[in-house]
């Protein structure tokens, strides 16, 4: 993605500054994320897997047969009930295994927890956008093939407190919507390593405002 475009979609944020936590609601089609940060929409179990920072790397990856039985074996063994709380863990179980098959296979199993400004550009490497990208097309891999009975793949969010400074920087996630109900998630993959469960937390409640204060890994 060039960097002009990725600034400049960072600046349209930019005018709430002074205005405390904003929200930067988007309720384009999911599939809109893929366009504003020119980035290969997934397609069936294929996803462009993103890194380097604002998606500036997009590396193909198919998820196999094999894949998709795996993921539905860990899903089924996560829930503990037949519920929308429980499918909200038996995803962030998939999510983690996905990173790990991934990354082990592309070198995102090296990226680090968090924000790391001298990595920008780092292939193995990943920000808030290609988390909530990446996150957002594992979960869509999820709905591509049934698994997803109580939720719905929303479109990625930002929110922000740029009047912080870095600390309060935008910061994007992907989200699961509750079928039948208002209620959206944050499912936040850049809190942690590669490979580990993401935090799902109500939207309403999601948003780093310290690093002593960031939502647990969904377990």
């Amino acid at each position: 993605m060039p960097a002009e475009r990725f600034i400049s979609l960072l600046l349209v944020f930019a005018t709430a500054v002074l205005a405390g936590a904003c929200t930067h609601e988007r309720d384009g089609p999911t599939l809109g994320h893929y366009d504003d940060f020119s980035v290969t929409r997934p397609e069936g179990n294929v996803v462009y897997v993103c890194s380097a920072y604002g998606c500036k790397k997009q590396t193909r990856f198919r998820f196999t047969d094999a894949d998709i039985a795996e993921i539905k074996a860990i899903m089924k063994k996560a829930a503990k009930d037949d519920s929308a709380v429980e499918e909200r863990r038996a995803v962030a179980y998939a999510i983690g295994w996905m990173e790990t098959r991934v990354g082990k296979q592309i070198g995102t199993d090296k990226d680090r927890p968090g924000m790391d400004f001298a990595a920008s550009g780092d292939p193995t490497q990943q920000d808030c956008v290609d988390e909530a990208t990446n996150t957002t097309s594992y979960m869509l891999v999820l709905q591509n093939n049934g698994l997803l009975k109580y939720h719905t793949v929303g479109t990625p969010f930002a929110k922000d407190q740029l009047w912080r400074g870095v600390a309060g920087w935008t910061h994007w996630t992907a989200v699961l919507k509750e079928n039948d109900s208002p209620r959206k998630f944050a499912v936040d993959s850049w809190i942690y390593a590669n490979g580990e469960n993401p935090a799902i937390v109500d939207t309403e409640k999601w948003y780093i405002s310290d690093l002593a204060s960031l939502p647990d890994s969904t377990k």
